[in-house]
């Protein structure tokens, strides 16, 4: 069997959830292709070499340069701050790899389209962890939708709430603009706007109404590397420094096939820990779609004679039904976050060996089109207008 040596960039939050993935997909999918836990890059003061150790890496790197350019990588896998995201992708790609890239793709427009054109000229093969499209619900109602349930769809509602960063946090990466590109916005919008294009197999036209907003204005400076999620192990040091992204990001929006839509974004939503979701309207049916019971997908059957109509709960873990949870657990034997992302493992591993994915993995070209619709949320909010998507190149 063809093997392929992996090289990660990143030892943090996404680093250890990508890590994770390239070490059990094999356990659990037939993998066309063995990938190989080459190396892995992280700063000095990350320890990568204790990371490495760990997470089953055979080498650890502090120079992502030569990591990219070494001969013996066949596929560079990003999970870098966002501002980091174009520039080792762009040395992958011209280095002849293979490059898989953390959301959202880049930490500019500029950047992603850049890297989508890089792609397109050297014909690369890339890829872009919306580990969301393989919750096996998810995949499910993208199914559902192509399978005509739902009818015309008109209506688009979604959401990712989560309630983390309070006062307490410190001024993370994610706080400043210049590392992550933007706040909310593009580290949860770009998850659900991705998410709805892929369900309902449509693309946003238009964005409108859109509202953005900074509530904490300033944090304390950190001191000292996270160990744990997003903001655990981190302590403030000492002073302030102004927080340059937003806190929350609202907008309104018109699909291609006619539909209206809203998405909404916060980071202080007191009550949510992780909700990210969805809900279709149709003209047959409607879905609903809620995260943080990732194994269910609530369908309404508008078909059925009134008397009888109701929302139904679809336990998604049947393997005979269910896209992904055959390669797992018997029925309700739930899966959870990090199997999203040995799901994706898998998939980039056929397109790699010549075989179609079980589902559609965005490369850099459809990740650049979901980086559109958040720019044009942004403009939208900055000039208080509609913004057409034919606006934003």
């Amino acid at each position: 069997m063809a093997s392929i040596n992996v090289a990660l960039l990143g030892v943090g939050f996404m680093g250890r959830a990508h890590s994770n993935a390239w070490g059990q997909v094999g356990k659990f999918f037939p993998a066309p292709v063995t990938p190989v836990m080459h190396t892995v890059f992280g700063q000095e003061a990350e320890k990568p070499e204790a990371f490495a150790a760990n997470w089953g890496w055979k080498h650890a790197a502090t120079d992502w340069q030569a990591v990219v350019k070494d001969p013996q990588i066949g596929l560079v896998d990003v999970a870098t701050p966002n501002f980091m995201h174009a520039p080792p992708a762009r040395a992958a790609m011209e280095a002849g790899k293979a490059v898989a890239c953390e959301k959202p793709i880049a930490g500019t427009l500029s950047d992603a389209r850049e890297m989508a054109q890089t792609a397109r000229k050297l014909q690369a093969k890339t890829f872009v962890w919306y580990n969301y499209r393989r919750c096996p619900a998810v995949a499910f109602a993208r199914q559902l939708v192509q399978e005509g349930k739902l009818g015309t769809i008109r209506h688009v509602r979604a959401l990712y709430l989560q309630d983390w960063a309070d006062e307490n946090v410190p001024l993370l990466w994610r706080f400043e603009k210049q590392w992550a590109g933007s706040g909310a916005h593009g580290d949860l919008n770009a998850h659900i706007v991705d998410m709805t294009r892929f369900v309902t197999g449509q693309e946003i036209t238009e964005v409108s109404g859109a509202i953005a907003e900074t509530f904490i204005k300033e944090r304390t400076i950190p001191a000292g590397a996270a160990t744990g999620g997003i903001a655990e192990g981190r302590k403030g040091g000492g002073g302030k420094g102004p927080v340059t992204v937003d806190d929350t990001v609202l907008f309104l929006a018109r699909f291609s096939g006619g539909a209206v839509a809203s998405f909404e974004a916060a980071r202080q939503a007191t009550g949510n820990l992780n909700r990210n979701g969805f809900e279709l309207n149709g003209t047959k049916g409607s879905l609903r779609f809620n995260f943080e019971r990732m194994n269910e997908l609530e369908y309404y059957d508008a078909t059925l004679p009134r008397g009888v109509q109701g929302w139904s709960t679809l336990m998604c873990t049947h393997g005979a039904d269910h896209p992904y949870v055959g390669n797992w657990w018997p029925d309700a034997h739930l899966i959870g976050y990090e199997h999203g992302f040995t799901n994706m493992a898998s998939d980039i591993l056929k397109v790699l060996a010549g075989q179609p994915p079980l589902v559609p993995i965005p490369d850099f070209e459809d990740a650049y089109q979901t980086q559109r619709v958040l720019e044009a949320a942004l403009l939208s909010a900055q000039e208080c207008r509609a913004i057409k998507l034919e606006e934003v190149k």
